[in-house]
């Protein structure tokens, strides 16, 4: 089966990004690297398909997307990019304004764990659970 994560033409737009990382992804990533939060492992500048996302947890099946000045001029795009990740992959998508990883990490950081334990309590999976599909078992 031909995978659509980390494609090969993507990756050295996904190394700039990653070395050009706006203040609030570089705040966000000290957070996240590392498993620190609910023992979760995320990725960053992420490649699904055609999209780069700012970062992944693939165990969710979670995107997180930090929303600056740029993206509100890309609507359209961010909202085509989500449907694509929701309907055709199952990845859940969290958005949040980069104001928001300095004024208030603790929410972002809530809302992750919140969706973590959603995943886990749940007998019914939400958008994003891998319940057994290619990136493993959950559980």
């Amino acid at each position: 089966m031909q995978t659509s994560m980390n494609k090969s033409e993507l990756t050295d737009l996904r190394k700039e990004l990653r070395n050009h990382s706006t203040p609030a992804e570089a705040t966000l990533w000290r957070l996240l690297k590392s498993s620190q939060i609910a023992h979760l492992k995320f990725r960053r500048q992420h490649s699904v398909g055609p999209y780069i996302i700012d970062f992944y947890c693939p165990k969710l099946k979670l995107a997180i997307e930090l929303d600056g000045e740029v993206h509100n001029r890309q609507q359209d795009y961010d909202e085509k990019r989500t449907l694509f990740l929701n309907k055709v992959k199952n990845i859940k998508v969290l958005r949040f304004e980069n104001k928001t990883v300095f004024e208030n990490a603790e929410r972002i950081l809530e809302e992750i764990e919140g969706y973590a334990q959603e995943c886990m309590l749940s007998t019914t999976p939400p958008v994003g659970h891998p319940s057994s599909q290619e990136e493993g078992n959950w559980g």
